[in-house]
């Protein structure tokens, strides 16, 4: 069978302004795939509603999973939850146990009306947990809404993961060599490539304090084809006169 897909929504005016730099994407990306869900796509979106609601209808019928990341917090411009409640067509609501939740919390009469809303969910939604600051996200169909702060976003992750049903985890292999150029061996990689069609292989030029070069990514759920793939790659820059050093460039 194959491997079920993910796609992420990253949601915020901050991170499409500039202001704010997407951490999320890596981390989700590297879990995802170590959990055989690989993440095939990424959509970056304003705090729109129409184009919130648009865009979840949109992947969620494409991909297994669609997650989520930002607001959903206690201000007017966090409207993440509520628009997925618009896509699914059902009531946005009090969520008991998110409001229990909460409630624990605060001290005794800071549970307002905006702390309020991060309790307020889509009817029928399953909680995510949250065990930085309690605010939980949650699951409705095949969404999973968590947070936009990196530190919650990770802990509601690792507390969803184990619900996630995967397939064979996704193994990356890398080799690369100083002083490497692409169009050396753009022919011969591409040769790869159509050998092995079960695999993403990459090409990624660096420039770093050690030098430049390009480093050759090769990864799929066949570590045996991976590995093969990688051996060809090494033999490649080896004939080129290069040193092949295995892993990724510092």
């Amino acid at each position: 069978m194959p491997n079920p897909t993910a796609c992420l929504l990253v949601i915020g005016n901050e991170i499409l302004s500039g202001r704010t730099q997407d951490i999320n994407i890596k981390f989700l990306a590297t879990r995802l795939g170590e959990l055989g869900i690989p993440l095939r796509e990424v959509r970056v979106i304003p705090d729109v509603a129409e184009t919130i609601i648009t865009t979840v209808n949109t992947v969620r019928a494409s991909f297994d999973h669609v997650f989520t990341t930002g607001g959903i917090g206690p201000t007017h411009d966090d409207i993440t939850s509520e628009c997925i409640s618009a896509a699914f067509g059902v009531p946005w609501e009090i969520n008991d146990e998110a409001y229990a939740i909460m409630n624990a919390r605060y001290p005794k009469g800071e549970f307002n009306a905006a702390r309020q809303r991060m309790a307020t969910m889509p009817r029928g939604a399953t909680l995510i947990e949250n065990p930085v600051s309690a605010a939980p996200g949650f699951t409705i169909g095949n969404v999973h809404v968590m947070a936009g702060v990196p530190r919650i976003m990770q802990a509601m992750f690792e507390c969803l993961a184990p619900t996630l049903e995967g397939g064979l985890p996704v193994i990356s292999r890398a080799v690369y060599a100083m002083g490497l150029l692409e169009g050396a061996i753009a022919a011969d990689l591409e040769a790869v490539q159509k050998r092995y069609p079960d695999l993403d292989v990459g090409s990624y030029p660096f420039a770093r304090e050690i030098g430049t070069g390009v480093a050759i990514v090769t990864k799929g759920t066949d570590a045996a084809a991976a590995e093969a793939a990688t051996a060809e790659v090494t033999a490649m820059m080896t004939r080129l006169g290069l040193t092949p050093i295995q892993g990724e460039p510092a």
